[in-house]
């Protein structure tokens, strides 16, 4: 009995000094194609389950359709909110058959002064508006700060326009004082120049998805406390054009993500 009890003790003890796990982001991106499937249907419910059973913390939504009358002048970003169960800022980047379509985040967590920023664009070149939008996320996590996260869709049409997009993204949010994710549809591949104004051996940003990177992008700021535990592209072909990324990420306040 005195041995048992003296090894209960002593692993009582070692359990005692192991270190936390550090705190853990999940982090998802989704182009949501307003909610069409590639089997032409429109199914808003359908894209809830899938971001519901990922089980984010943080979405950034683009293709988001707002009172439109091709999805049935459905807020869809207040919907997937409700149907999700999260809290949400809707980011307009241009007025669209009768109502509004954007980008958009989902969070469990409280988002507060969401802010909407306008992208540069030739428009002859690039006839669709484009936006980021922004808002600040307090996480209910011990030792992991706010933290600015964002949502943006840039240009599918000229690469030009894609360039001056990213260094707007850049410049922007360089001044932040937030640590920051920065997620979305950048329709472009990591070796591409609109990428490389980010994410140039030297760049000042790292792709936290870059094992499976296409075109749909998890970045960080480096020198962000940000690391990837893991990152994928979940296999789900028929809800969207587009499949939904997600990392998972460990809050570790240093300059190695």
């Amino acid at each position: 009995m005195i041995r048992i009890l003296l090894a209960a003790i002593c692993l009582t003890s070692f359990a005692t000094t192991l270190p936390a796990a550090p705190p853990e982001v999940r982090v998802l991106t989704y182009n949501i194609h307003h909610g069409e499937g590639t089997d032409g249907k429109l199914d808003l419910e359908r894209i809830a389950k899938v971001i519901t059973a990922a089980r984010p913390d943080i979405v950034a939504l683009q293709e988001v359709d707002a009172k439109t009358h091709r999805t049935g002048n459905v807020d869809q970003a207040a919907e997937l909110a409700k149907l999700t169960k999260m809290q949400v800022a809707f980011g307009a980047a241009m007025k669209f058959d009768g109502g509004e379509y954007g980008n958009a985040i989902l969070s469990r967590w409280p988002l507060g002064d969401v802010q909407v920023h306008k992208l540069p664009r030739d428009s002859a070149e690039s006839p669709e508006p484009r936006v980021v939008v922004e808002s600040v996320v307090t996480p209910p996590l011990e030792g992991v700060p706010p933290f600015a996260f964002a949502s943006t869709h840039l240009c599918h049409l000229s690469a030009a326009t894609r360039a001056a997009q990213t260094a707007a993204l850049d410049e922007l949010f360089q001044q932040r004082k937030l640590p920051l994710l920065l997620a979305g549809d950048f329709n472009a591949r990591s070796e591409q120049p609109p990428m490389q104004v980010l994410l140039a051996k030297d760049g000042s940003w790292i792709d936290l998805t870059a094992k499976i990177s296409v075109i749909d992008y998890v970045l960080t700021r480096r020198g962000d406390g940000w690391r990837v535990r893991s990152a994928e592209a979940l296999d789900e072909p028929v809800a969207s054009d587009h499949l939904p990324v997600l990392a998972v990420l460990e809050w570790v306040d240093s300059d190695k993500p």
